[in-house]
């Protein structure tokens, strides 16, 4: 198959996001001729970056003050004028990618291929499936194979300084039909890491008991320098905001560690930490699923333990 692959970049204006080079690691399985799709506003960081990446052909730019902060009823419209000259539509399966992409495909009336973890060929792929308990081959039909790319599936790409791939400004096209309009953003300010892309995650379930509690993981995720997570349960019972939810309906991610404390192992929560490369779980109930992907269990009271592996960790 020849393949002509568009991959549209998730970032702020001013950096790219980890997802959007492990998405292009992703293009790089499928075939050579890779594009990127920069919509942004005084993105000149951005443009320049992701010239770097010797893999990428040239960088395609809508640079419009609407996409100071992109929505994807403005920016989708202009993946979909540009589709025509591609066979591969390519986005990381963040909330960017997962909100930006469907509303491509539908307006190519295509379907689309869902946290996409390995390539086998230009047309087939692996996908989770039942929450991550089993792997699906999938192969699409379609005219132009649109994907969302799980980032923890693939190693970043990485940056060549000396590369700068061509630029290509785009122009005239539609930005959507006025009927979405950015009104404001508010963000967490934390001197942790972020939760997606951290190398240590300490997360904490509903066996926590409250949000004073939940002290108790913050305290251990600061001595180790880590992300918080949580789980369902403990986002629904108040203890921590939802964008700190790990899970098939929150973060996917896969750090060096994974500390789950108080956590039974509900499957949607695995599915969004099993790739973890070392697993410590702490929980009372040594029957707790979590213990059957845990590479450490500890098990026993976790206000008996967490005090005192708090004061052990240097």
């Amino acid at each position: 198959m020849n393949t002509q692959i568009l991959v549209i970049a998730e970032h702020d204006n001013h950096s790219v996001a980890l997802d959007t080079f492990k998405t292009l690691s992703a293009a790089a399985q499928i075939g050579e001729d890779i594009s990127v799709l920069v919509m942004g506003y005084q993105c000149q960081e951005v443009i320049e970056c992701i010239g770097q990446c010797d893999i990428v052909k040239q960088v395609i730019v809508a640079d419009n003050e609407q996409f100071s902060h992109l929505l994807a009823e403005n920016g989708a419209p202009i993946a979909v004028q540009l589709a025509k000259d591609f066979t591969h539509i390519l986005a990381p399966a963040t909330t960017f990618g997962k909100n930006m992409l469907p509303r491509i495909a539908a307006l190519l009336d295509v379907g689309q291929l869902s946290d996409v973890v390995e390539i086998v060929t230009a047309d087939t792929v692996i996908r989770p499936i039942y929450a991550g308990n089993a792997l699906a081959k999938v192969k699409s039909t379609e005219e132009k194979i649109l994907m969302t790319i799980r980032g923890s599936a693939f190693e970043a790409v990485g940056l060549e300084p000396a590369n700068q791939a061509p630029v290509i400004a785009v122009g005239g096209h539609d930005v959507g039909n006025g009927l979405s309009a950015f009104v404001s953003q508010q963000q967490n300010e934390s001197e942790r890491p972020e939760l997606a892309a951290a190398s240590v995650v300490i997360s904490g379930g509903r066996g926590v008991g409250s949000k004073d509690n939940f002290a108790l993981v913050e305290q251990l995720a600061d001595k180790l320098g880590g992300a918080i997570g949580a789980s369902r349960a403990a986002v629904d019972a108040g203890f921590v905001s939802n964008d700190l939810q790990v899970g098939q309906t929150g973060k996917i991610v896969a750090p060096d560690l994974y500390i789950a404390i108080g956590i039974s192992g509900a499957i949607q929560h695995m599915a969004g930490m099993k790739d973890s490369k070392v697993i410590v779980a702490i929980n009372s109930d040594p029957e707790a699923p979590i213990f059957q992907v845990a590479d450490y269990g500890l098990v026993g009271d976790l206000f008996d333990i967490m005090p005192e592996l708090i004061d052990k960790v240097p």
